[in-house]
């Protein structure tokens, strides 16, 4: 499926979340989650900022944190990892793992193979009532791997 129709869809159900919370669909909101949405990079608040900046001149950094607050509040995007030096966001629920690298930093998205899913233990539920959940590898990526071996 195309890319842009996903991220439409994506966008409608954005709409929809606010309505549900008597939550205002602002430009800003939309095009914020857009940059996340359209991004495999999971990006920071300030990487968000610069690009959404661009386009909409008199946003604010304040206002790009808020809104990146108010959709992990509806569930439209996840942050990634609170140890990495910036928290880092993703705006694709479907199941999937985070390998996250040590090295630089970077995280990528592991899906499932056919037939794969991610169970959770059953004592999990003995804590409360589970949102969700998001499994991380740590380790050192294939470019930090190779330019360790090149040098």
């Amino acid at each position: 499926m195309n890319t842009e129709i996903l991220i439409d869809e994506k966008i409608e159900k954005l709409k929809e979340a606010c309505r549900l919370h008597g939550m205002r669909v602002t430009p800003q909101r939309i095009e914020i989650f857009k940059e996340v949405a359209k991004s495999c990079a999971h990006p920071d608040a300030e990487t968000v900022y610069e690009a959404v900046k661009s386009k909409m001149p008199n946003v604010s950094v304040d206002t790009v944190y808020r809104t990146l607050a108010s959709l992990e509040e509806l569930n439209m995007i996840i942050r990634v990892d609170n140890l990495l030096p910036k928290a880092r966001f993703d705006a694709d629920l479907r199941p999937h793992y985070h390998f996250l690298c040590t090295k630089c930093n970077e995280v990528y998205d592991i899906f499932f193979e056919e037939g794969e899913e991610l169970t959770l233990p059953k004592s999990a539920e003995a804590f409360g009532q589970i949102k969700d959940y998001n499994l991380q590898i740590r380790g050192i990526c294939k470019k930090c791997l190779n330019k360790h071996d090149g040098k």
